[in-house]
């Protein structure tokens, strides 16, 4: 009887090691840009505390939570009325949400937001404010899974907190342009304001509905405007207010037109205009210092209203027809859920795996990013062969080529193919008679040119550089 093949969780996956250099890639391009901003490096645990992560993503979110079961005989001490239910029912009868606090206190991070405002919290007395953290690491989410959408995944965040200026904004902006500047991809860059589409919501006369109304025109690109229209008369709008809407929704022309019409319908707002100013703000700060991506001004853009209090940003690529890679906005209380309030802060957050999917589909990944690093294999003839060989392969890390010595001394068709698959440029071949003249013949297997030169690390280097 043959042993159950292994396997992994649904919803998670293996890297080989060409999809681990092409991820690092991407993770290495986006720290090297938050350092550049001073943005400084923070990790969080795995798992927190369920206090930690309960009641912050709704009720939804609290069901999609990985649940940790306490470590040790987690059932002692519980009552029995938790475990059965009367008259023998069902184990489906069970008290589920109470039993889950008895047996149950930490679970896996659902995102990087809630436990960056619990690091807050915990560490103010030691944070100098404005704190800038970012922040790489993976999060879990009891998702169905489907092409896209994974259980474990990464995100790549960067906040500053402690700071209400717009000069946040427009450095972010800055920082996700060159981002995408160094990944090779067009972007176009979309911008709102919360307060803009509060301003909405009280010209047509329902400021209590902002999220009914957001939800219905944050969808316009994809159903049109006769089905946004319609429903949001499903949601309870009047026909009137839904008329009123029109003309915000058909704004037209360059940004800077769009701001201006924008300004105009929005006057009778007070909360409206200050949106529309700080887009001004932000817009004016970006232009002046020069933008690769295209910047674009959009009204029905709304990321999750009930968490952004400012700018809301989301990122889409211009070549691809793929969802956002990369989004974020300002926010008024990150800290409020752990009892202290008032602390604003803006964000971003970088979507590593749509990013990927976008370099594979553009075929933007770098010569280099492939699973061998190695720039010269040194071919095994024998001991007194391979002593050489291992000597000149420490000589050329040292001057940081990336070396290896085939540890066999098998047929060498075999450590061609080794070569060959790996994508090494370069094969060093040290025979007996290269030995005995204290020579080495260095093979470029792109050309199938050989050259012998002397057995040092500066003529194998001058070798590898000359074909550059």
């Amino acid at each position: 009887m043959s042993a159950n093949k292994p396997s992994i969780p649904k919803g998670t996956r293996d890297f080989s090691p060409v999809e681990m250099v092409r991820r690092n890639y991407i993770f290495d391009t986006i720290r090297q840009v938050f350092r550049l901003y001073s943005y400084n490096p923070v990790e969080t645990p795995a798992m927190e505390n369920l206090s930690t992560l309960m009641g912050k993503y709704g009720e939804e979110g609290d069901k999609l939570l990985f649940k940790i079961l306490n470590s040790g005989e987690y059932l002692k001490g519980i009552e029995p009325a938790l475990l059965e239910g009367p008259d023998g029912a069902l184990l489906t009868d069970i008290n589920y949400p109470r039993l889950t606090n008895k047996i149950s206190e930490k679970g896996l991070r659902y995102d990087l937001t809630v436990p960056f405002a619990r690091f807050v919290v915990q560490h103010r007395n030691e944070l100098q404010m404005p704190f800038k953290r970012y922040q790489i690491q993976p999060v879990w989410r009891a998702d169905r899974p489907q092409k896209g959408r994974y259980r474990e995944f990464y995100q790549c965040d960067a906040d500053v907190v402690g700071s209400d200026s717009l000069v946040n904004e427009i450095e972010l902006l800055q920082m996700v342009d060159e981002v995408f500047r160094r990944l090779k991809i067009n972007v176009i860059l979309k911008l709102n304001n919360r307060k803009v589409l509060a301003g909405i919501a009280e010209l047509i006369g329902h400021p209590d509905k902002i999220i009914d109304i957001t939800t219905a025109i944050d969808k316009l690109d994809k159903i049109g405007i006769e089905n946004v229209n319609a429903e949001l008369i499903e949601r309870g709008l009047s026909q009137e207010a839904v008329d009123k809407l029109q003309p915000i929704l058909a704004i037209s022309g360059t940004v800077e037109e769009r701001l201006a019409q924008l300004s105009s319908l929005l006057a009778p707002s007070e909360t409206g205009t200050l949106g529309v100013k700080e887009l001004q703000t932000v817009i004016d700060g970006v232009r002046a210092l020069g933008l690769a991506a295209t910047l674009d001004l959009d009204v029905s853009l709304a990321r999750g209203l009930n968490y952004y209090t400012g700018t809301i940003i989301e990122v889409k690529a211009a070549d691809v027809q793929i969802g956002s890679i990369s989004g974020g906005g300002r926010y008024d209380n990150l800290t409020g859920v752990f009892g202290m309030p008032g602390l604003s802060g803006v964000g971003v957050s970088f979507g590593a795996d749509r990013i990927y999917d976008v370099l594979l589909a553009l075929n933007l990944f770098p010569a280099e990013a492939k699973a061998s690093a190695t720039t010269i294999l040194f071919a095994n003839f024998g001991t007194a062969e391979c002593a050489r060989a291992l000597a000149l392969a420490k000589e050329l890390r040292a001057a940081g080529i990336c070396a290896e010595v085939y540890p066999d001394a098998v047929k060498m068709k075999k450590q061609m193919s080794y070569a060959d698959a790996g994508e090494i440029p370069f094969v060093a071949i040290i025979g007996e008679s290269e030995l005995a003249e204290g020579k080495v013949t260095v093979k470029d297997m792109t050309t199938g040119q050989q050259t012998s030169v002397d057995a040092d690390a500066n003529s194998i280097i001058a070798i590898i550089n000359s074909s550059k």
